[in-house]
């Protein structure tokens, strides 16, 4: 073999692909179309957002690589949902443009075990039961133990305006010829999906007056839990808030027949959660406005980002439907919309590990699993480079849990109950999400990392330290009784409390709204030894505030692993399974699920076709 691990494509997801596969010690090529290209933010350049901030602190905590990149050289830095619970809170970085690809491309070239070159992959090399290389439009053959098809949007692109329509791939890229049909042709199922982008503005052309000022979050943010260096909030950018009228609104309406969208020209399902300024102004009438924020693009640019005004319209409807944009009476155009349509795999052929089920040896991650965004992409590629490691190292895969990460939520979903659009993850997907936080990720995840290899001994032993301060901090709390004190009322009083009528629990008393740790430790001489980082302290009092919340989605998850511990033959034949109905088997037989937990969550199995499976199951492994 030329390689043990071959990652075709360079953006979010193979760039981690092959980072995972290098760190475990993996000899490993990626093949990119353009290497200076590599990690390119085609749309908009941010990382994280809600539930997307979580998954790239789950990426840190697994030894992933997008978190590091993230925290340098970014433009803003913001707390989402701050108004809200621990649950759905979470960070969203604006990137600079030029300096994120960068800092990823340097960190690939550099990286011991991966090779990185460029080339188009037209096809694969294998026999009948497996897949085990590529070759190149170019006549180039490596083969490998593994290869790993992160194509993102690229695969048989076309980009659209108004009525035109290009061959071509984001910002102008080559597109990935021929890939495609040849996955067609090994029996491989695919289907059109489209994603689009705004434009971009000169930003001297903008009248910001008109605009409301988005500045970040003060304080020390950052994704990876390695970041000890914090860009100070006034030496950040900020961004802008405006909203679009019914003059917007009217020229959108009068110029529907010149969109690509709704032309007919475009045949692939758009995201729903993420739709164009057309889609939203015809599928909310009744809504007057739409808000838009004004994002830099970069320090060295003078590009702003006009996020939520995605469109297919044609060039010239673009700058009457921009003009009519508060501010933007003179805006001068750097770069126009587009939405772009490429080739995606079906959910029905790939398992949990991300191999696909009827050709042992590939993998897939990013979009062309049928998702959308950077980090959604990332965490897949992480994962991927992972299993396809973890295999041969004959080691067991790595399949993470729903009440363990969103990134173990968005796989189950696309294997358990697939997506006919780009899939977008939502904090509301995770029903353990009070489990699954921006905090916590460490704790949850760096203990994987490090048994499978991509989390070194020096953090790993910080995190171990950090782990056994966090159980000693709660157990003193949990067991300071705090009798009736003169300092302690007044800290009470101060708040807005009542007087306490007696003595109070440490613990008891930090549940209590705006009650911070930093004040109550003045009270509890033991609690002076510890030295704690702000994120350890915001990991301390939300584990005490939320514990009765937290130990009930606990109960909940561990109810829910009895059914995901119930594993399911291989060779189980649903087809003539007795007492399941016909949709029941169809379903079963096509998503073959491995557990009985995964099935339950199949749509169209209901809760009598999971108690059959279970007898039909039981009475299986009581005969082997």
């Amino acid at each position: 073999m030329d390689y043990q691990v071959i990652v075709v494509g360079g953006g979010h997801a193979g760039l981690e692909a092959a980072f995972a596969s290098a760190h475990m010690g993996m000899k490993t090529l990626l093949i990119s179309i353009n290497i200076k290209m590599m990690g390119n933010m085609p749309c908009n350049p941010s990382i994280g957002g809600s539930a997307k901030g979580i998954v790239v602190r789950e990426i840190d905590a697994l030894g992933g690589m997008m978190g590091i990149a993230a925290d340098h050289h970014y433009l803003q830095m913001k707390m989402l949902n701050t108004g809200k619970g621990p649950g759905v809170q979470c960070l969203r970085a604006q990137q600079d443009k030029l300096e994120y690809p960068k800092y990823l491309q340097d960190l690939a070239l550099a990286t011991e075990n991966l090779t990185v070159e460029e080339g188009i992959v037209n096809a694969l090399i294998h026999d009948d039961t497996h897949v085990f290389g590529v070759k190149l439009t170019d006549g180039r053959e490596y083969t490998s133990d593994a290869v790993i098809l992160s194509t993102g949007t690229y695969m048989e692109s076309y980009i659209f305006r108004g009525h035109k329509k290009i061959s071509e791939g984001p910002d102008g890229q080559k597109p990935s010829l021929g890939l495609s049909p040849y996955l067609r042709s090994m029996g491989i199922e695919t289907y059109r999906l489209k994603t689009g982008t705004p434009p971009r503005i000169r930003k001297d052309s903008i009248d910001f007056s008109k605009a409301k000022v988005e500045p970040g979050t003060p304080g020390h943010l950052a994704f990876s839990y390695t970041t000890k260096e914090f860009i100070p909030l006034e030496e950040q950018e900020v961004c802008y808030l405006i909203y679009t009228n019914l003059n917007t609104h009217n020229i959108i309406k009068e110029h529907l027949d010149e969109t690509a969208l709704y032309s007919g020209n475009i045949v692939g399902v758009g995201p729903r959660y993420c739709p164009s300024i057309e889609s939203k102004i015809m599928t909310f009438k009744d809504k007057e406005r739409h808000q838009l924020f004004l994002e830099p693009e970069s320090r060295y640019t003078d590009s702003i980002y006009l996020q939520g005004f995605s469109t297919s319209m044609s060039e010239e409807v673009q700058e009457l439907m921009v003009r009519s944009l508060p501010g933007f009476e003179n805006a001068v155009f750097l770069k126009y919309a587009y939405a772009i349509e490429y080739d995606a795999i079906k959910t029905t052929e790939y398992g949990p590990t991300l191999e696909l089920k009827k050709w042992p040896g590939l993998y897939i991650a990013g979009q062309i699993c049928g998702t959308s965004g950077y980090e959604e992409a990332a965490g897949l590629g992480l994962l991927a480079g992972i299993n396809a490691s973890l295999k041969i190292q004959r080691r067991e895969p790595l399949i993470l849990r729903r009440d363990q990460s969103y990134i173990g939520v968005m796989i189950d979903d696309l294997v358990t109950k697939g997506t006919e659009e780009p899939y977008r993850l939502l904090s509301s997907r995770a029903e353990f999400r009070l489990l699954l936080r921006h905090d916590n990720a460490d704790l949850r995840l760096t203990e994987i990392g490090h048994d499978i290899g991509l989390i070194n001994e020096e953090r790993y032993q910080y995190f171990t330290k950090k782990k056994q301060y966090i159980k000693e901090v709660c157990e003193i709390l949990e067991s300071t009784y705090l009798g009736k004190r003169k300092d302690v009322e007044n800290y009470i009083i101060s708040l807005g409390f009542n007087e306490l009528k007696g003595g109070i629990l440490a613990s008891e008393l930090l549940k209590r709204p705006g009650v911070k740790y930093s004040e109550l430790a003045k009270f509890i001489p033991e609690l002076d030894k510890y030295e704690l980082d702000e994120q350890t302290i915001d990991e301390i009092e939300i584990i005490e505030k939320y514990e009765g919340y937290i130990v009930k989605q606990k109960r909940d998850a561990e109810n829910h692993q009895k059914l995901e511990e119930l594993k399911i033959p291989e060779d189980i034949d649903y087809l003539s399974m007795n007492g399941l109905r016909l949709e029941a088997r169809e379903k079963l037989n096509r998503v073959r699920p491995l557990t009985v937990g995964q099935a339950s969550r199949i749509s169209g199995v209901n809760p009598s076709d999971i108690s059959m499976l279970i007898l039909n199951v039981k009475k299986i492994l009581n005969h082997e």
